[in-house]
């Protein structure tokens, strides 16, 4: 057998272990130190943002959104059930309810076309979450919001240096939350930052973020010591790790510019297999900049992509399905999602498989997980051949 296509692999790009190193000569390892502070300044610069302030996590980054919405005990959040956990959890950790709605089947992100009906007297603000660096509708989110006094909260943890309308993801709404994990796009193994479009948020996610205390006004000389006024948390990251994280984020450009190459990659190979119906390939708006995030296909039904996701595994190639929606899960049910129908969602979800897709993916590994496709779909078991679900060719 050929060797493992691993599904994701870290990667260095450029100066990160060198930086690791210059963060320990310079004597600050803990927090809020100079490549700490460096991140936080490239991000703003490059994506207008106000204000953005790093975490240890996009959970931590999503969890200060939820405190700074002022969630408690009979709030509803809007956001849909086609995520991560931590979307939710920032959530239900403050006592407020997710009211979960379906996703669009062109881009799987929410569907703005029913987020209005879904507000309540209760509605305290809207989740939208940025599916594989595809921006969601956010002028018409945003239009929603104001009309009804909502907050928005951007989940990008997968939108890094993605745009729409011109405007970088994480800079649209009133707060919004990114991710350096390890299987994104700019990583710093675990890591994360909140983005803040409004200044008179910057002060109490000061606060939040060191643990409830004045400590930042206290290091600009604003008060003469620093004490516990507020609820926070520990969610200032180590030096470390954004040392090795402002490596990654000098070559923006360098390590998209990589990645475009791979989805485009997949997408020539793959494409005769959409042309015969065989599955479907993903969609970008023409008013969204995609950053490359992550190449998936749908497959017409879920006993095709399990069958294939086994061929594949057999084959040594590591491809994944994506989110359990959250709507189905065990927890999801108790906090208020049970017997909803969100059939997009489900129908969508259990049709996905994800690719193999990190910065050292070789032309050699794309032709063999395409071609080991393509022998699967065009030649699979009889027992594979059940009706096929709808598959919206891309233009």
């Amino acid at each position: 057998m050929s060797s493992p296509i691993p599904f994701n692999k870290p990667f260095i790009a450029g100066k990160e272990l060198y930086y690791i190193a210059q963060a320990v000569a310079l004597g600050n390892i803990s927090g809020d130190g100079h490549f700490t502070q460096g991140c936080s300044r490239l991000l703003e610069e490059r994506f207008g943002i106000h204000k953005v302030l790093m975490t240890p996590s996009c959970t931590a980054a999503l969890e200060m959104a939820a405190m700074l919405c002022g969630l408690g005990p009979g709030d509803e959040v809007i956001m849909p059930s086609f995520t991560f956990v931590s979307t939710a959890n920032a959530v239900v950790r403050l006592g407020a309810k997710p009211v979960f709605v379906d996703i669009r089947p062109d881009t799987l992100n929410i569907d703005d076309a029913l987020i209005e009906d879904a507000i309540t007297p209760r509605t305290k603000a809207i989740f939208p979450v940025h599916y594989a660096g595809v921006g969601c509708e956010m002028d018409r989110i945003m239009t929603i919001a104001r009309k009804h006094g909502l907050l928005v909260v951007e989940d990008a943890a997968q939108g890094v240096n993605a745009f729409y309308n011109g405007r970088a993801l994480g800079s649209l709404g009133d707060l919004g939350c990114y991710s350096f994990h390890e299987t994104k796009n700019y990583i710093c193994g675990e890591g994360g930052a909140l983005c803040i479009n409004h200044p008179e948020l910057v002060e109490r996610a000061e606060i939040i973020r060191d643990k409830g205390t004045n400590r930042k006004q206290y290091f600009r000389g604003q008060t003469d010591k620093y004490t516990w006024v507020d609820v926070g948390g520990s969610y200032v990251p180590s030096e470390l790790c954004c040392a090795f994280l402002y490596g990654q984020l000098e070559l923006l450009d360098q390590i998209t510019q990589r990645r475009r190459a791979i989805y485009q990659g997949y997408r020539q190979r793959l494409k005769p297999l959409e042309a015969e119906g065989l599955l479907r390939l993903p969609i970008t708006p023409e008013d969204c900049g995609s950053n490359y995030h992550m190449f998936y296909v749908l497959l017409p039904n879920q006993v095709i992509r399990d069958g294939l996701l086994g061929h594949l595994d057999a084959q040594g190639i590591n491809a994944v399905f994506h989110y359990v929606p959250l709507h189905s899960s065990p927890m999801g049910r108790a906090v208020g999602g049970a017997g909803i129908e969100l059939p997009i969602t489900q129908s969508l979800s259990a049709r996905l498989l994800r690719l193999p897709f990190h910065h050292e993916l070789s032309d050699a590994d794309q032709a063999r997980i395409a071609a080991q496709i393509a022998v699967f779909l065009r030649h699979r078991p009889a027992r594979a051949l059940e009706p096929a679900g709808e598959l919206v060719a891309t233009t």
